[in-house]
């Protein structure tokens, strides 16, 4: 076997030199970098948000695979814009720096393995979706898609559709907006919240059948829950008296029906001031569409009678907090 040269031998010397040199450059950079993180978060921590990016740069300029300091760089820059001063070049700058790292954060954090990591990856998609909302950046076209990840990372997160919808419905785009909430509906048939969110929805629209029908459905869900039940009083005697195109057999029908929820509520607590309060709102309703003088009378001192204990509920409740 051939011996290798001087020049050979000195030449993997240096070269194993070399490799021993960066990587005690490399240990020093992660120590540092530790540090940096570690003095960035007290800074965090003490809302020193200018401070704190300034060390998480550090950080990650000396490691920049510290990838849950990319969230907090962002956030720091998050933190110190201010919606009052909104056109001025330094101040849109930390939204821009905001936007950069939020989306680094989510890019890398996204095969995350590690339960905190994870948490930051989902954070970070949140974040970055509010920084494209109204009160921010107020660009829906770009926070659309970030939605429609985490929608995928969590299809049993109604909230994110909830998301989603409304940003639909703002640009005018109702079937989707709908269509949408829908699915929240399919993903999970047992949440009150999207039955609620629904509801809301529709009486946007102006589409009272189905804000009611949403809103029973919310009560099937929650059968002992008696202001589920209450809300529906509540959108009867609302819808009586605020939709002027309605007849009088109308009203006498959404009073009626109003009636029987509240009374479900009260079955389920006899003591619910909110239900006594509004069953005695819409007796008077009720007062308001009747012919006969003697029962619109009996109404009204029953409606009077209601009002009287609700106020005598409120009373005790006040003395023994």
């Amino acid at each position: 076997m051939r011996a290798m040269s001087g020049a050979s031998l000195t030449l993997i010397a240096m070269l194993t030199l070399g490799t021993i040199v960066s990587s005690a450059c490399a240990q020093v950079g992660a120590v540092q970098a530790r540090r940096s993180f570690k003095a960035a978060n007290a800074e965090y921590q003490a809302q020193n948000y200018a401070k704190a990016a300034e060390l998480y740069e550090d950080a990650l300029k000396n490691d920049p695979n510290l990838l849950e300091a990319f969230f907090y760089l962002g956030n720091s820059y998050d933190q110190q814009w201010k919606p009052s001063r909104r056109g001025e070049p330094a101040n849109d700058a930390m939204m821009d720096k905001a936007v950069e790292n939020y989306q680094l954060a989510a890019d890398k954090l996204a095969n995350a393995t590690n339960e905190v990591q994870q948490t930051l990856g989902k954070r970070s998609l949140e974040y970055l979706q509010a920084a494209y909302g109204a009160d921010k950046l107020n660009d829906p076209a770009k926070a659309e898609p970030i939605v429609q990840k985490m929608i995928q990372l969590e299809p049993n997160e109604s909230s994110n559709y909830f998301v989603l919808a409304k940003i639909y419905e703002d640009a005018g785009a109702y079937p989707e907006s709908e269509q949408t909430l829908l699915k929240a509906r399919e993903m999970k048939p047992n949440d009150p919240a999207v039955y609620m969110t629904l509801a809301g929805y529709y009486n946007r629209q102006g589409q009272f059948d189905k804000t009611i029908d949403a809103l029973e459905q919310r009560a099937k869900v929650e059968p002992n829950n008696p202001e589920a039940f209450q809300t529906i009083a509540a959108y009867y005697w609302d819808e009586t008296r605020g939709d002027a195109t309605l007849t009088d057999d109308q009203k006498r029908t959404f009073v009626g029906k109003g009636l029987e929820a509240v009374d479900h509520a009260i079955q389920i607590k006899a003591d619910y001031v909110e239900a006594i309060t509004f069953k005695g709102l819409l007796l008077r309703l009720q007062a308001n569409l009747e012919k006969d003088p003697a029962k619109q009378q009996a109404l009204l001192k029953e409606a009077t009678g209601l009002s009287d204990r609700a106020n005598e509920l409120r009373k005790k409740t006040a003395g023994t907090d």
